[in-house]
Order: C-alpha cells, then structure tokens, then sequence
C-alpha cells in the first residue's frame, strides 16, 4: 500500500469501498476493515519501513566496502606526504578516511546483523502479500473461496484464513527475530 498520488485514492480506501459493495451485514464489513484490511495496511507500511532502514545500514556497507581496499591501495603505493594525482590530499588524510570508513562499515554491517531489517522487511512485505492475495481471492470468489456463492458463505472462512496467516506471521516473525530456521513457522497446514 503505497502513498498514492494527488487526486488518487489510496489502496486501504479503494479496498474499503469495494468491502461497502460485497453482500454481508454491516457486522462483518466492520471485522474485515478492523482486522483484514487494518493488517494489510500494518504490514504494508512494516515493509516500507525496514526497507528503508535495511538500505540506510546496507548501502554505507557496500559502497564502504568498496571503497576501504581502494584507500588502503591508495596509501600502500604512494611514498610521498601528499597524493598530488588527488589534489595534493595529504596521506593522513587518507588514512583517517580509510579507518573512518572501515569503522563506518562494521557498525553498519553489525547494527543491520542485530537489528535484521533485511529480514523484517522480507517478512512483512511476505505476510502483506499472503493478506493481499486472500482479500482479492475472497473478494473475487476465485482461488481458495471458488466453492461459496456468496461472500456470505465464504465469510467464515476467509476469517480462519486470515487468522492462520497471522499466527504463522507472528511464529516466523519470533524465529526470525531469535534466529531460529525462518522456514519453521511456514510448514503449517491451512485448511479451507
């Protein structure tokens, strides 16, 4: 669910009037938007935001990571005070950027190990996906809920689905948080 232009409704209110337009009592409407509609947004925006932490302790790590072996190249080849073919940049400022930038990149590279947002990110945006694909199936009465005439019939267990989705969200989520297999929580067996 991503911020949508000027003039453009947003993905949470173009599903929420398709959910006025489906036919079942207020009740229901009122759980889909509270726990369906409301996890997808949650998780949406979960996913954005690891993403940008994940790139903002990631890239300092690649582009560090190049460059460190290229500063050390730099100051085991030259013998004068200064570089001249730089400027005229003095050795110790070289080297200065080369412990900086090495230190820069290790406690980037542990704060993302620690922190994880790579694998939050995979997470939510995973979980965001499943949620999305169980709406549009049960919106759509295709996939999982092609057997129910109605959105009526197929309530229920759309309901279940979506809760099952979130348990296993919340094991996967604990695993790959403590470090456990992240493939433990999705060996679960949901039955429509």
């Amino acid at each position: 669910m991503t911020a949508s232009p000027a003039g453009r409704s947003s993905s949470k209110e173009r599903l929420e009037a398709i959910l006025e337009s489906i036919d079942i009592t207020p009740f229901q409407k009122g759980l889909l938007r509270e726990r369906w509609l409301d996890q997808v947004t949650w998780m949406g925006a979960q996913a954005r935001r690891a993403r940008r932490r994940f790139l903002l302790y990631r890239l300092p790590v690649v582009v560090g990571g190049a460059l460190t072996p290229a500063l050390v190249t730099i100051l085991l080849t030259t013998h004068d005070p200064t570089i001249s073919w730089l400027g005229g940049i003095p050795v110790d400022v070289i080297r200065f950027l080369a412990f900086a930038v090495s230190l820069l990149v290790a406690i980037c590279a542990g704060t993302e190990e620690v922190l994880k947002f790579g694998d939050r990110w995979r997470h939510y945006r995973r979980t965001a996906e499943l949620l999305k694909t169980l709406g549009w199936q049960y919106l759509l009465l295709n996939g999982a809920f092609r057997r129910y005439p109605s959105h009526e019939a197929a309530f229920a267990t759309f309901t279940e689905r979506v809760e099952d989705t979130l348990n296993e969200d919340v094991e996967g989520y604990l695993g790959t948080m403590a470090g456990d297999d992240p493939e433990a929580g999705r060996h679960h067996e949901v039955v429509a």
